[in-house]
């Protein structure tokens, strides 16, 4: 199994960026895909779920009308598209799919916002 994310890079505030996630070594179809960020000195948290069937997806709150999550199951991608981009994102990011009680988890990549 592997998660490779991409897309990560530094920019202002109010800018945009798209996170990519490639999976790899499991069906990918079948399983729900989430981002999550980690900040320094903070933990780590659940930015953005997508389901595997429907589709569905769910936001934290901090980034509720900002940011998009979707996927491409022939390509075996999730994406986060992050608009209105704050300081308070600067984080890694990490994509994450949860499967017979254990964890699997990109490298993550660097999002810096700033001026």
């Amino acid at each position: 199994v592997q998660l490779v994310e991409s897309g990560g890079g530094l920019v202002q505030p109010g800018g945009s960026l798209r996170l990519s996630c490639v999976a790899s070594g499991f069906t990918f179809s079948t399983y729900a895909m989430n981002w999550h960020r980690q900040a320094p000195g903070k933990e780590r948290e659940l930015v953005a779920t997508i389901t595997s069937v429907y589709h569905s997806t769910s936001y934290a709150d901090s980034v509720k009308g900002r940011f998009t999550i979707s996927r491409d199951n022939a390509k075996n991608t999730v994406y986060l598209q992050m608009n209105s981009l704050k300081p308070a994102d600067t984080a890694v990011y990490y994509c994450h799919f949860w499967r017979g009680g254990r964890n699997y988890w990109g490298q993550g990549t660097q999002v810096t916002v700033s001026s």
